[in-house]
């Protein structure tokens, strides 16, 4: 299984980031492949122009087209996720999260931002035909101590027990999806069948 990790922060120093380097540790502690893509690493003239030529681009749309799911997370700013964040889901096809298990995560300065997640950007990922939506995690930023000197980042306890039951829901959303079948299984199935009117 394969999950994409969005990070739509444009800050190299980022909460949102050290919430998705958390759900990259638990998904690949279940042995899951996990790639991390960052709005701040496409180049913005691809961004700003809508450049779908762009190799960054089709890079971005074969990457989540591989997906089994995602975990989409943002900074919360002026009451909405990021525009960056918004410019580069708009440069994936009308039906991109088709058949995928969808986690969003978002951050912000004070709880008054909480609803930013179901208001603003949920409908954006519904939109893109997210075939199951899980609910989302909103972590205030004073529950994310940033780590300085190379500590690694300490998050708090009743976030650490959110974070972790919703990325237990997505784990055993990508369990519930239906598993492809071998096309050589398929003829023998259907050669050996007895048929009848």
């Amino acid at each position: 299984m394969h999950v994409v990790l969005l990070s739509g922060s444009p800050s190299a120093r980022s909460r949102t980031e050290l919430l998705l380097e958390y759900a990259s540790q638990r998904l690949q502690g279940h042995g899951l492949e996990v790639s991390l893509l960052r709005v701040r690493d496409f180049p913005a003239e691809a961004l700003l122009y809508a450049d779908f030529a762009s190799a960054a681009v089709q890079q971005l749309q074969a990457v989540v087209a591989s997906a089994d799911g995602l975990v989409v997370a943002t900074p919360v700013y002026k009451a909405s996720f990021t525009g960056a964040l918004k410019v580069l889901l708009d440069l994936l096809p009308e039906r991109a999260l088709a058949h995928k298990a969808v986690l969003p995560l978002a951050s912000g300065g004070s709880p008054a931002h909480l609803l930013a997640v179901d208001y603003a950007l949920k409908p954006v990922l519904a939109a893109l035909k997210a075939q199951e939506m899980l609910p989302g995690v909103f972590a205030v930023d004073k529950q994310i101590a940033y780590p300085e000197g190379g500590a690694p980042a300490r998050i708090d306890d009743e976030l650490r027990e959110r974070l972790d039951e919703s990325l237990d829901q997505l784990l055993a959303a990508l369990a519930r999806r239906p598993k492809p079948i071998d096309p050589s299984l398929l003829n023998d199935r259907l050669a050996s069948a007895r048929w009848g009117i």
